[in-house]
């Protein structure tokens, strides 16, 4: 891949017909093609079809030889199943596109979702804890769901079972959204499957996952990013140390959301990360006066979730020279990664190499799966 294709990005446009719309889940269904790459091909090639074109050439050029694209036929199939599960999908740009989630960078191009659509256009507060929840942390969830649910605001949680089931259940008649880890139609854990089903009927299922696709350990992380960027705020009721509701609290900081935490005795262990997050800042919370507060006083301050961008790709003087050997150059940029989050701007100026050596080597790596582009342009080791 030459500089010149990473040049003179062309304005996002939101899919208008059902072929855009075909186009864009080939797209985001291609092999190795996550949310961050989604955009930056559109940025280049100003549309899916565009960018598909493309993409086999791209391939070839950084070195990934006989790539091909999801077919027309396979995104049909995934269409089609959709419709037959009662499930509609939900394109960046749409009028019941969940805004919040639209202000991130690198936000879901596409989302499938069952139940009331209207739920996603509605401010929403994540509810978040441990899966071993005690009988405290399970009155305490309900009791805030309800009064979340009371001030007009959607409960959003990941539909596992302790906590994240609470929530849904005590919000189900104010109105609740359930995240997905794998695709909107696999209910995890099974023994969920009628609160999966009241909420299908009542709230609201979504996913940026294909159809039938069973949850695996990779999915989780991306499934926390997308309840923290449904939310205002993230409150965490219960958590053990090193739990996925940290990540999840960790996202929402990143996201410029608020993060909450409801106080335990520093003796039981489901307690520990929640305790440890207020000692790091989070705001403790009693009840649910006193989120409304934290909500109120975050407006007032000036909370805005951050905008959605695409990574810059720059160029500098010297970027006509001459690439380095490029296996050499492949485990330079592995070296210089690892598994916390590098901007790329960040891996360019220590490598000492201009944007034009580097984004065919990243497209390589990140095609063969051994480097992940995350959102706000941060790259990390797979």
């Amino acid at each position: 891949m030459d500089g010149n294709r990473l040049s003179s990005p062309t304005p996002f446009t939101p899919p208008t017909t059902e072929e855009d719309r075909l186009s864009w889940l080939r797209l985001i269904r291609s092999r190795r093609v996550g949310p961050a790459t989604f955009h930056r091909l559109m940025a280049e090639h100003g549309s899916a079809e565009a960018a598909l074109a493309a993409l086999p050439a791209i391939a070839r050029d950084a070195g990934v030889p006989d790539y091909h694209p999801c077919t027309p036929d396979d995104a049909r199939r995934e269409l089609d199943a959709g419709r037959k599960r009662g499930a509609r999908l939900l394109a960046l740009g749409d009028d019941d596109y969940p805004q919040a989630l639209a202000a991130l960078s690198d936000p879901p191009p596409l989302l499938w979702a069952m139940g009331r659509g209207r739920l996603a256009t509605k401010p929403a507060v994540a509810l978040v804890g441990a899966r071993n929840a005690s009988s405290l942390g399970l009155r305490m969830t309900r009791k805030l769901a309800e009064g979340l649910g009371h001030h007009g605001f959607a409960v959003v949680s990941g539909l596992a079972r302790g906590i994240d089931a609470a929530a849904h259940g005590a919000a189900l008649k104010t109105g609740t959204i359930a995240v997905m880890a794998g695709g909107v139609d696999v209910v995890y854990p099974p023994e969920n499957e009628v609160l999966a089903a009241a909420i299908a009927d009542q709230g609201l299922r979504v996913s940026e996952q294909p159809l039938g696709l069973p949850p695996r350990a990779r999915h989780f992380p991306l499934r926390n990013r997308l309840i923290a960027g449904l939310s205002h705020a993230v409150i965490v009721v219960e958590a053990a140390d090193g739990s996925g509701s940290l990540i999840t609290a960790r996202d929402a900081l990143d996201q410029g959301r608020e993060v909450l935490a409801v106080p335990g005795h520093p003796m039981d262990a489901r307690a520990a990360g929640c305790n440890r997050l207020i000692r790091e800042g989070a705001r403790l919370i009693r009840g649910v006066d006193d989120v409304i507060e934290a909500l109120a006083e975050a407006v007032e301050g000036g909370f805005a979730p951050e905008p959605r961008r695409t990574p810059p790709m720059r160029r500098t003087a010297d970027a006509g020279e001459g690439p380095p050997d490029m296996l050499a150059l492949h485990r330079r940029i592995l070296s210089a990664l690892g598994a916390a989050p590098v901007a790329e701007d960040q891996l360019l100026r220590d490598l000492g190499l201009p944007a034009a050596t580097i984004a065919p080597a990243l497209l390589f790596l990140e095609l063969d799966g051994r480097v992940q582009r995350l959102a706000g342009g941060m790259l990390a080791k797979v």
